[in-house]
């Protein structure tokens, strides 16, 4: 697949080939809805914790007597049944990791980047570079490369602080390096922006060979 390479100012300035094994592949969403679980799930901490009754700290005297009061027998004020008593069957610490071997989590990140290759919500920039942070410099760059409706990710090849702190400022968008790219994020953003050194590093995290 050729697509437009843009420059910052929005004007066309070459034309590049999106591997069809990594932006032309058949959409599993299946696939793709098992991938963003196991990530949800992988980021839950678990350390919910409620107190039983034998953890819970109030008396543990017989509440009244056993026989003459006319009310049900009792021996502790630390039963479930009771307000400030202990939880029973609550929640304990616990890990929700979910397991997906590699080579299913790269076809759901080919199946997603093919989705949006095929909507036509990737934008490749020859690269993206400012002197310094500066919001509306990368604001007027997006609006002029026609990626600022909707959410917008910005893939990064790698650490570029200026463009970082730039974005950060901005509610409807986000950077992300390259080596960290993932379903969700993929999934969560509409347009999707790849200067020439992401879009490599995509072809070989992805690419043919990229399993071995």
């Amino acid at each position: 697949m050729l697509v437009p390479v843009v420059n910052m100012q929005g004007e066309k300035v070459g034309e590049v080939m999106l591997r069809p094994e990594v932006f032309e592949g058949a959409v599993n969403v299946p696939l793709m809805h098992q991938a963003l679980v196991r990530q949800l799930s992988n980021a839950r901490l678990g350390t919910h914790k409620t107190k039983t009754r034998g953890e819970n700290n109030r008396s543990k005297a017989k509440w009244y007597r056993q026989k003459g009061t006319g009310r049900a027998r009792h021996g502790s004020r630390n039963a479930p049944i009771f307000v400030g008593g202990g939880v029973a069957h609550g929640p304990m610490p616990r890990s929700y990791e979910k397991k997906m071997p590699k080579k299913m989590r790269q076809a759901a990140l080919r199946s997603a980047l093919s989705a949006k290759a095929a909507a036509q919500q990737v934008v490749v920039v020859d690269e993206l570079q400012l002197n310094a942070p500066k919001t509306k410099e990368i604001v007027g760059a997006l609006r002029r490369m026609s990626a600022y409706e909707g959410r917008t990710l910005v893939v990064l090849p790698s650490s570029n602080p200026a463009v970082e702190l730039s974005v950060r400022n901005l509610a409807q968008a986000k950077t992300l390096r390259a080596q960290y790219l993932n379903v969700r994020d993929l999934l969560n953003f509409d347009t999707l922006v790849l200067p020439l050194a992401s879009l490599e590093a995509i072809h070989g995290l992805l690419g043919a060979g990229a399993e071995e």
